[in-house]
């Protein structure tokens, strides 16, 4: 039983097809994409690596993900703030991690917009109030029910770029927002789809 947007594992699971069998991958679909984050660094990390990814794979991305954190200090905003330009070139120089120069400072604005919206309601609080709060439990069957981007991802780039973030167009924040469980877009087929709605159903 497989499909373009479905594939049955050898542990008897259904999953979606877009981590294909990297156990790497899958064990990223499994754990983590889908579950609702309500953690102020862990939802600046994401947002941050998904503008890295523009262009990219994620897969790309989370190979080198103990990378960035290493080079990003954690994805503590409070020490990203004080990098300076010797730093830059440090992590320019950084083959671990994907050295573009614009999606580098790009990261030292936003960890300074971050904190301003830390600081006046918190970062969590602040995305999730787009949602009341509440996971939006999607029925995605078919190729046409996937999509890029949505009139709610556009809204929330738009706010995050005035607030002074930058690659997080509305395509990256919905990609943004399915990862960190805003969004429950597995297939309904897939073993994970429900198990997400669960968790969604306790908050």
């Amino acid at each position: 039983m497989s499909d373009e947007w479905i594939i049955l594992h050898e542990d008897g699971k259904t999953r979606c097809a877009w981590p294909g069998v990297d156990p790497l991958y899958v064990a990223y679909h499994d754990e983590e994409w889908g579950v609702p984050e309500f953690d102020d660094r862990a939802l600046f990390e994401k947002l941050i690596l998904d503008g890295f990814q523009a262009g990219l794979s994620w897969i790309t991305i989370l190979r080198k993900r103990d990378n960035f954190r290493k080079a990003f200090a954690g994805f503590e905003p409070e020490k990203i703030i004080h990098f300076d330009d010797a730093k830059v070139e440090e992590l320019m120089q950084d083959t671990g991690i994907v050295r573009n120069r614009l999606k580098i400072t790009s990261t030292i604005a936003s960890a300074k917009a971050y904190l301003e919206i830390q600081e006046k309601q918190g970062f969590s609080n602040y995305l999730w109030d787009f949602l009341d709060g509440r996971p939006i439990q999607n029925q995605l069957r078919t190729r046409d029910d996937v999509l890029a981007e949505t009139e709610l991802s556009k809204k929330i780039s738009k706010d995050l770029r005035k607030k002074g973030f930058n690659f997080c167009g509305p395509t990256i924040v919905y990609a943004f927002m399915q990862a960190v469980g805003m969004v429950n877009d597995h297939m309904v087929s897939c073993f994970r789809h429900e198990e997400c709605a669960e968790l969604a159903r306790k908050l």
